[in-house]
């Protein structure tokens, strides 16, 4: 064999040596690239407590929120017609401020306060009744306080978060509240002053189902806003993508967090009216000529 034919064959080899070598790359890099169809780690999945945020969050829960205006129909009525400098949206802006500070003050520190101390639910109620000048916002309060009694009776008990803290014991009170709210209503004398309002009641509620205290206060604020933004569409005075610019707003989420921060360690005793003005709108909203929504 010549020289010449050994060193061709020598060089088909380390030809395709290389060739095999870069195969074997191509192939190693191949066979650990990640695939499209590669299960991926399950994640955490929401806990129970959150599903019951998420429930409590719904617009659809039947409270019957949707029935009132919390005094944006009166209000309405009462500023017509507007100033040439001030829009309907401007006017309602205002009116959006003043109802989540009055409501902040009025209702929050007995939501906090049903929430802590669950065992006090009755005599909260009591309070809140007595501390409630305004005849039309007490029947308001009455109205979904007895409708969240039944939504829990009916739903919401099956999902008492068994691992939270005082959750049982929450249960345990709203049960003794219903039946002692039922007892009065059959019967002639008066066994106590039982009303149902709304605001001690989403406290307790909320905390039979695990929340934690600050989303319970939020939330309570949020429904609110999110009710009056509702009664505003329906009312003409906003379109529905308004609303919603509204309620995902910074703003709308700043007034809450500070109002919020200004009633926190507001006790009861202490809760009280700071937008005298509302009261009078909410109450003369029965006297208007003509009304869309409940008194």
């Amino acid at each position: 064999m010549k020289i010449s034919d050994v060193e061709a064959i020598e060089a088909e080899i380390a030809d395709l040596e290389a060739k095999l070598s870069d195969a074997k790359v191509r192939l190693n890099s191949i066979q650990h690239r990640p695939s499209p169809f590669t299960s991926l780690p399950t994640p955490d999945l929401p806990s129970s407590s959150h599903h019951s945020l998420l429930l409590l969050s719904d617009s659809a829960l039947p409270l019957g929120s949707f029935a009132y205006s919390s005094g944006l129909e009166s209000y309405i009525a009462h500023h017509k017609p507007l100033p040439s400098h001030v829009t309907p949206l401007l006017s309602f802006g205002s009116f959006l401020c003043l109802s989540i500070e009055s409501v902040g003050f009025t209702n929050v520190p007995y939501v906090l306060a049903g929430f802590r101390q669950p065992a006090l639910v009755a005599q909260l109620d009591n309070d809140l009744d007595a501390s409630t000048p305004c005849t039309v916002a007490r029947r308001a309060s009455i109205a979904q306080g007895r409708a969240l009694l039944n939504v829990w009776e009916k739903a919401l008990q099956q999902s008492i978060n068994h691992a939270c803290t005082g959750a049982l014991i929450a249960a345990e009170h709203i049960k003794s509240f219903a039946r002692m709210l039922k007892l009065s209503a059959l019967s002639s004398e008066d066994i106590a002053d039982i009303n149902g309002h709304f605001a001690p009641l989403w406290g307790a509620v909320c905390l039979a189902l695990g929340l934690e205290i600050k989303q319970v206060a939020y939330l309570f604020l949020f429904n609110h806003a999110k009710a009056v933004l509702s009664a505003a569409v329906r009312a003409n005075v906003i379109g529905p993508y308004q609303a919603q610019s509204i309620l995902a707003g910074q703003h709308l989420q700043t007034q809450i967090r500070a109002c919020l921060a200004r009633v926190w360690d507001v006790h009861p005793e202490d809760a009280g009216q700071v937008v005298p003005s509302m009261d009078l709108w909410v109450g003369r909203h029965e006297l208007l000529y003509s009304r869309i929504f409940n008194s």
